[in-house]
């Protein structure tokens, strides 16, 4: 049977490739299972997790030490109300229990009119029952919310501290996006996350899964090398763990891309880093169901916090051991980097946050200014910058109060961030079908990065907000550092001064500097 790169759900040996779901955290588990812990794994959606548990509780079981069970709570999402909630819980418990086998007699004299204690005591019987300890994998566990959360925690956590005395279940793991402290469990009227997980403050970790490293996704890609002669270009897998940063479901769909799509299942061709860079472009434009539903995240207000910031650069507004920093960080959305630097996840990421938040002003640009297109700004073959950016000017001009309270909606109420967005969008409605945008953003750079690449050519160009009479002193700075980093001997950079009360004529303008073969030019809007 030919194996697939997956893409739609828990991998299965034999249908897909895989790397061990153990690699970096088999060890671990078992230890805290061992020790008859409670734990969470939290990780960003589809990089492995109920992969991992299933695969987990059949070695376990096979072991013989234990039973294992697993066991998804999220088609219990929406009961909310624990009158409603915990019985499907106790009812779905006994029916992953009948599908894997598991001795029978769990919840047999259940009374669900007693909807605080009849989880907790359904499962005190059944590990009564039972001649071996029992593990439970609560995937999906944060699908849970309001009362039935809450009720259901409290449940376990009464078993938990009374099993010296009553048998209970020996360890168990809630599996999820967040970590234990986002889960929506309204508390107090104001509250609407745990914050300190008190209903269940008996986890003894927090785990959450690593991305393939360079070397695993060449790992993992000859997997498909030994049964299909199929090779990937050395370039081509620098070139996927660059734009993917090891995300599992994105390392699987620009090879899937590649395989299926780009070569037609012609194992005779080679995938070269032209066709990885085809791939990560169609997965873009496609923007499949991992994608949507992870930037849809961006509309939360939580979210926004931290991502609107990140846009821009600016480190100070953002408080590092926040929950909605650490909850935007657990959805994948953001990572950590050397020197307390924080990126997006992933340059596909970035590009899609940019694109998402900014779709609508795009194609408003369609209908608004339909004659910028790259040909237009093409002069003695390279793209004319300065020309394109005089044009938005006068667009900005015009235009910006309009725009940004027109779309104000449909930017997500990332208001500060919308000069950025606006003029990416207007670089992204003349690039299209001719060139592309690469993008530096993080927290404390105080700017956004961007390179315009077309042809073998590369314009660097950075964006800020005016902050003081040393905005473009500090600008210039660090344009001659970005232009070296892209080997560029041209730069510029577009300042934002949305000061009230200054006028255009003050906001407006063109100044160039030079150093020794190279040139700055600073617009002002």
């Amino acid at each position: 049977m030919r194996k697939e790169f997956n893409t739609t759900g828990p991998c299965h040996q034999s249908k897909h490739y895989m790397l061990d779901p153990f690699r970096n955290i088999g060890n671990e588990l078992m230890e805290l299972i061992d020790r008859e812990n409670y734990f969470v794994i939290h990780a960003a959606r589809q990089s492995g997790k109920t992969t991992l548990l299933w695969e987990l509780a059949d070695k376990i079981n096979a072991e013989g030490k234990y039973y294992a069970l697993y066991c998804s709570l999220e088609a219990i999402q929406d009961f909310k109300e624990p009158e409603r909630g915990i019985p499907e819980i106790v009812k779905k418990i006994e029916s992953y229990m009948e599908d894997q086998c598991l001795p029978k007699g769990f919840a047999k004299e259940a009374d669900y009119s007693n909807v605080s204690n009849v989880l907790n005591r359904s499962l005190i019987s059944y590990c009564r029952s039972l001649d071996k300890p029992l593990v439970i994998f609560f995937d999906e566990a944060d699908c849970l919310s309001e009362g039935t959360l809450i009720t259901f925690l409290r449940q376990l956590r009464e078993g938990f501290v009374s099993r010296a005395r009553v048998p209970f279940v020996h360890s168990i793991a809630l599996v999820g996006m967040r970590n234990i402290r986002d889960y929506k469990g309204r508390i107090r009227p104001d509250k609407e996350s745990l914050g300190s997980a008190s209903p269940f403050n008996i986890i003894s970790e927090a785990m959450t899964l690593k991305n393939f490293t360079k070397q695993e996704i060449t790992q993992f890609y000859s997997q498909h090398t030994k049964l299909t002669k199929q090779a990937f270009k050395k370039d081509a897998l620098e070139y996927i763990f660059e734009q993917t940063g090891g995300q599992p479901w994105l390392v699987n769909a620009v090879a899937r891309e590649c395989v299926e799509k780009i070569c037609k299942f012609n194992y005779s061709i080679s995938i070269t880093k032209e066709m990885a860079r085809t791939a990560v472009h169609n997965i873009i434009l496609t923007r499949g169901t991992h994608l949507d539903s992870l930037m849809e995240r961006l509309k939360e207000e939580r979210v926004r916090k931290i991502i609107e910031p990140l846009i821009l650069g600016d480190s100070l507004a953002v408080n590092r051991i926040s929950d909605d920093y650490l909850y935007t960080r657990d959805l994948g959305l953001i990572k950590e980097v050397g020197n307390g630097a924080v990126e997006p996840a992933n340059k596909i990421y970035a590009e899609i946050m940019v694109r998402y938040l900014n779709y609508t002003l795009q194609e408003n640009f369609k209908i608004e200014m339909p004659n910028a297109n790259l040909p237009k700004y093409i002069k003695n073959g390279k793209i004319d910058i300065n020309r394109l950016l005089k044009e938005f000017q006068i667009f900005w001009r015009e235009n910006s109060d309009i725009w940004v309270k027109k779309y104000k909606k449909n930017l997500y109420q990332y208001d500060e961030a919308a000069p950025h967005l606006v003029i990416q969008a207007f670089f992204q409605r003349v690039l299209n079908g001719g060139g592309e945008i690469s993008r530096e953003m993080a927290l404390g750079k105080n700017r956004c990065d961007i390179c315009i690449k077309w042809k073998d050519q590369k314009y660097p160009i950075e964006l800020k907000l005016y902050e003081s009479s040393k905005t473009a002193e500090n600008s210039l700075a660090q344009i001659w550092k970005y232009m070296e980093n892209v080997s560029s001997k041209e730069g510029w950079i577009v300042i934002f001064d949305r000061t009230p009360r200054k006028g255009w004529d003050k906001k407006l303008y063109m100044k160039e500097f030079k150093e020794v073969g190279k040139k700055v030019t600073i617009f002002g809007c």
